[in-house]
C-alpha cells in the first residue's frame, strides 16, 4: 500500500484486515459520532488520558450527516462554502485528517492559523478545523462580530486538559508561600509560562501574574525573556517542551522539578523548589509521547543516512538521539528546503507526515512510530461534521460558536502580545 494513502483510509484497510499494520484502536474507523456521548476522548493516542468531567460534549449530529456518503459530504461542504463565499474562512490545523485539510482556505500550526484568520476580517465566521484552545485563540485574536466555529466540541487537548485553573492557582499559592512575590534585585521570583496548547483560562492567569505564552518555535526566546523578569520560571502543561528547551538553554536536570498537582508542594520538597529554575508541570502530549529511542535506533538501522526531525513534545531521550528536533512548521520547512532526494524519519502526528510524504515524493518520509495512531481529539473533526455547520451557515444558524469571557479574554490577550513580540531565534 502507497505511504501517501491518507490515513483515513489507511485506517479502513487495516481494520477490515486488507492491508498489514495495526491501530491503537480499530474504532477509529468508525465516525466520531459513535463515541462523542462517551465520557473520553475517544479511540486515537489520547484514549488512556483521563477526560475532565467539565470537557465540552458534542450534541447529536443529525442523522442525515451521519448516512451520507463521503462523496456527498464534499460535494455538500464545497456547495455550502460557494453559497457563503468571502463570509467564511476555514481553518485546517496540519494534524487533520485529509478529508478536512481539502477544504481549508487557511492550513498550519495553531498559531500560524490564529493570525492567518486576522488576514480575513470581512469574514463573518471563522470554522476552525483543530481542537478547543485553537478556536479559543481564534476567538481572542479576531473581530467580536466574527463568529468562530469548531464543528465538533468534544474536539479538545488531553494535554490542555491537563492543567486547569484551579489546579494552577492552587501550585501558584504553594509557589509563593515558599518563594515570596520577589527575589532579590526586585525581579519576580517565578513567572508562568503556559504553551499555546493550552486554554484561555491558563492565558489569561499568564497574563494577570506578570508570563507569557510560548510556541514550540519560539520557547526558547520567551524563556529567555522570563529570566530577564523573575528567578524561576513555572512552565505547563507540557514537561516535554519546557525540559528540552531548557536543556539545550544549559538548564541542568536536577533543576528542572515536576509539579505533581495532586501532591503537596508537587510532589516536591521546599529545598528542591528553591534550587530549581524550571519548575516543569506533570502534562505531555500522548502523540508525541508515543515516540522511542528503539524507534530512532530502527530507523537508523534499516535506512543508512537517514535525517531524524521530531517534535520537541516528545521526550528527551528521543530528542536528544534526533539529528533535530523542532516544531511542525520547522519540520516542514526542513523537508522543503532539502535540495537532493533524502530518507526523512519524522517523529509528530501521522496526518502531516503522510501528507509531507505525498507533497515531496523525491524523499522517503515516513513516521517513526508504526503504529497509525493519529490525535484523539484531532480525529474527531469529520467532514460530517464540517457540512453540518456550514449547511448550519448558509440557513442563517450559528452553532458550536466559541466565545471566551472578557474577563479572561483581556489578560489572555496581554500574554498574547508579549508571546508576539518575542520572535523565534534565528535558525
Amino acid at each position: 500500500m502507497s505511504q501517501t494513502a491518507s490515513v483515513d483510509t489507511r485506517i479502513q484497510l487495516i481494520t477490515t484486515q486488507q492491508a498489514p499494520g495495526s491501530t491503537c484502536s480499530p474504532d477509529l474507523a468508525q465516525g466520531p459520532w459513535e463515541f462523542d456521548p462517551q465520557p473520553g476522548y475517544g479511540p486515537g493516542a489520547s484514549m488512556a488520558d483521563d477526560i475532565p468531567t467539565t470537557a465540552p460534549r458534542q450534541g447529536e449530529l443529525p442523522e442525515e450527516y451521519k448516512q451520507a456518503t463521503t462523496e456527498d459530504l464534499h460535494e455538500r461542504i464545497r456547495a455550502a462554502k460557494a453559497t457563503l463565499g468571502e463570509k467564511l474562512v476555514i481553518l485546517g490545523h496540519f494534524y487533520q485528517r485529509d478529508e478536512i485539510i481539502a477544504h481549508a482556505d487557511f492550513v498550519g500550526d495553531s498559531f500560524q492559523l490564529a493570525n492567518a484568520s486576522l488576514t480575513r476580517p470581512d469574514a463573518e465566521a471563522i470554522v476552525f478545523c483543530g481542537v478547543h484552545f485553537m478556536a479559543e485563540t481564534a476567538d481572542m485574536l479576531s473581530q467580536p462580530e466574527q463568529a468562530v466555529i469548531l464543528p465538533n466540541l468534544a474536539a479538545g487537548c488531553s494535554m490542555a486538559d491537563m492543567a486547569d485553573i484551579d489546579q494552577v492557582e492552587e501550585c501558584w499559592e504553594q509557589l509563593m508561600e515558599v518563594y515570596g512575590p520577589t527575589a532579590t534585585g526586585g525581579r519576580q521570583s517565578i513567572i508562568p509560562v503556559t504553551y499555546m496548547n493550552s486554554s484561555a483560562a491558563l492565558k489569561g492567569f499568564c497574563g494577570r501574574n506578570g508570563g507569557i505564552v510560548c510556541t514550540s518555535s519560539n520557547a526558547a526566546t520567551v524563556l529567555e525573556w522570563a529570566f530577564e523578569r523573575g528567578q524561576r520560571v513555572l512552565f505547563f502543561p507540557d514537561q516535554h517542551l519546557g525540559r528540552n528547551t531548557a536543556k539545550a538553554m544549559g538548564i541542568s536536570l536536577d533543576r528542572m522539578p515536576m509539579w505533581n498537582p495532586n501532591k503537596p508542594l508537587g510532589g516536591n520538597d521546599e529545598q528542591a523548589l528553591l534550587d530549581a529554575q524550571v519548575v516543569l508541570w506533570h502534562g505531555f502530549c500522548s502523540v508525541h509521547r508515543r515516540f522511542t529511542v528503539a524507534q530512532v535506533e530502527q530507523a537508523r538501522a534499516e535506512h543508512p543516512g537517514v535525517r531524524v526531525i521530531v517534535h520537541p513534545e516528545c521526550p528527551m531521550p528521543v530528542v536528544d538521539a534526533a539529528d533535530e528536533s523542532g516544531s511542525t512548521d520547522y519540520i516542514t520547512k526542513a523537508i522543503a528546503a532539502a535540495d537532493e532526494p533524502t530518507t526523512f524519519a519524522i517523529g509528530t502526528e501521522i496526518n502531516l507526515v503522510q501528507r509531507l510524504a505525498a507533497e515531496y515524493p523525491q524523499h522517503t518520509i515516513f513516521c517513526l512510530d508504526p503504529v497509525v495512531c493519529p490525535c484523539s481529539t484531532m480525529y474527531r473533526i469529520h467532514p460530517g461534521y464540517l457540512a453540518w455547520v456550514l449547511e448550519s451557515l448558509v440557513a442563517g444558524e450559528v452553532v458550536n460558536r466559541i466565545q471566551v469571557p472578557s474577563d479572561v479574554a483581556e489578560p489572555a490577550r496581554v500574554a498574547l502580545e508579549r508571546m508576539l513580540a518575542a520572535k523565534p531565534q534565528a535558525s
